[in-house]
Parts: C-alpha cells; structure tokens; sequence
C-alpha cells in the first residue's frame, strides 16, 4: 500500500499531519463530499421551511434562522468545490477564506437582528412549525458537524473542518431559536431570544478570525 503525505496550508504548520494510505486518503475525500452535500440539501429545505414560518409568523429569529442557512449553503459549497477539484490542497486557502467571510456575515446580521427585536420589543407569533425545525435541527446538524470533523481532522483540512464549525454553529443558534420560541409561546419571554443571539453572534465572529487565519484544524 502506497502512501502519500498529506500536504496543507493551514498558517504556521499547525494542521500538518502524518501521512495518509492513498486509498484512505480517497475514500475521506468521497466522504467529505457526501456530507458537504448532506448538510447543503439539508440547509436548503432548513432555510425554505424557516423563511415561510418566519413569514407567517412574523418571526425576527426564524427569518433570521432561515438566512443563516442561506449562508451555511454557502460555506459547503465552498467546501464542495474545493473537493471538486484534483488538488483540495491547492484550494484550501481560497475556501477558507470564503468560510471566514460567511461567518463575519452571519455575526454582523444576528446581531443587528438581536439588536433590533430588543428595541423594538415586538413578540412574534407562536410557530409549531418553527419549534418542530428547531428540534429537528438539534439532531441533524450535530451528527453531520460530528462526522465532517473526524474526516477532515484525519485528511489535515482546515476547510473541512472549519465546514464543520459552522455547521455545529448552526446547532447552537438551533437551541436558541428553540428556547426563544418556547419561552415566547409559553412564558411571554420574548427578550430571551435577542439577548442569546448577542452571544452567538460573538461565536461567529471568533469562528470567521480563527477561519481566516487557517487555524481550524489545530
């Protein structure tokens, strides 16, 4: 069995790892590509059924839920293409960059999002709908985040896995929209929603520097 070093780019050589079995290196390739494409279906469903409940519901954190899948979209499919490629290594820091910048946008739009339903202190309708999606997504989106993570940790990806980051951010602004919805639809709580969201927001915004830098692999 032939092996073939794993070469990648991630800043300062903090990702660099040993040499991986040329047929194991191809089949986390294919696997990768599965999960990228896994988690772009889900999030296009994720993001229509989201946007129409929001919608009808008048719901801030739900249509904001909803284009945070719009980015997570975009994310993986910066992933997909450079595993499209013959060379990943060689798009690694093009498709890190386009991450970073997905979640830099994703931090300045919570927020102006939290910031803005704080203010104007509006409670948005109750939606079954949008708690079923927050439940489904808690489960979802961990697994897919969980497994992406292992593939591109053993391949030294930096792009794979910080895919993987946003991914599990998603899972993190799943609970909040759950626990906003809940409290809105059973306690009146609407300010609990906005003020979680501040603290994602911060997350995002620590993920997209880390991202940036080709750190996500260390």
């Amino acid at each position: 069995m032939n092996l073939e070093p794993v070469v990648n780019t991630c800043a300062d050589g903090c990702c660099a790892s040993p040499a991986v079995a040329q047929d194991r290196r191809a089949a986390l390739v294919r696997r990768v590509r599965l999960l990228v494409a896994a988690t772009i279906t889900y999030n296009v469903v994720e993001a229509v059924v989201a946007l129409a409940a929001g919608t009808a519901a008048s719901s801030g954190a739900l249509i904001g839920f909803g284009l945070d899948s719009v980015i997570e979209v975009a994310s993986a499919v910066a992933v997909a293409w450079q595993f499209s490629g013959a060379d990943p290594e060689a798009r690694e820091r093009r498709a890190l960059k386009v991450i970073s910048i997905s979640f830099f946008a994703l931090a300045i739009y919570v927020t102006f999002e939290a910031v803005e339903t704080f203010f104007a202190g509006t409670a948005p309708e109750t939606s079954r709908t949008g708690i079923v999606l927050a439940a489904v997504s808690l489960v979802v989106m961990p697994t897919l985040s969980a497994a992406q993570r292992r593939a591109g940790r053993e391949l030294g990806s930096a792009s794979a896995v910080a895919d993987s980051r946003q991914t599990l951010l998603c899972t993190y602004l799943s609970a909040v929209l759950l626990a906003g919805l809940l409290l809105n639809a059973l306690a009146g709580w609407w300010w609990a929603d906005p003020v979680v969201a501040l603290a994602i927001a911060v997350v995002a915004a620590k993920e997209g520097r880390t991202a940036w830098r080709g750190q996500h692999c260390c």
